[in-house]
């Protein structure tokens, strides 16, 4: 099927080292009319021609990710890896990296106090490194006084 909706224009931008072009609709459909700038894709692929779906603004698709139907990605959303957008969504923020399987767990590990990790299916090791202090030298400051020590 040859895409009758939107054009890649010459307009780029590299994102963790993928080359982004900014999308230009080539038809109306839906709220969008020919000649209106779009969001960013790394191709064609990322946004189907069937349905009313759109990238708009700053918002970015790449990899493997869809949008259908009559989806719709706006603001700064970020759409990639496995994801999917599809039907009458109307995605306004995030960061989606992969679709899952219901059955699959997601775990939330912290990493600081202003990130987290989302773990498929995580697999621990659940041996114990155990760490010898002995020989090692700790001082202590109580009331202006320094105390020193060496561990036996």
């Amino acid at each position: 099927m040859t895409n009758k909706k939107f054009k890649l224009t010459k307009e780029t931008k590299e994102v963790f080292g993928i080359k982004l072009y900014r999308i230009e609709a080539i038809s109306d459909f839906g709220s969008v009319s020919k000649g209106d700038k779009g969001g960013w894709v790394d191709k064609e692929e990322n946004v189907s021609i069937v349905g009313d779906a759109w990238v708009y603004g700053d918002a970015w698709v790449c990899g493997n990710a869809r949008v259908c139907g009559n989806a719709r990605v706006y603001g700064d959303a970020r759409v990639y890896g496995d994801a999917r957008v599809s039907l009458k969504e109307k995605l306004i923020g995030g960061y989606f990296y992969h679709t899952k399987q219901k059955t699959e767990k997601i775990e939330v590990m912290e990493n600081d106090t202003n990130y987290e990790t989302l773990c498929s299916n995580p697999k621990y090791d659940t041996t114990e490194e155990k760490k010898s202090l002995s020989g090692k030298k700790v001082s202590v400051k109580i009331d202006g006084t320094e105390y020193s020590a060496t561990i036996d």
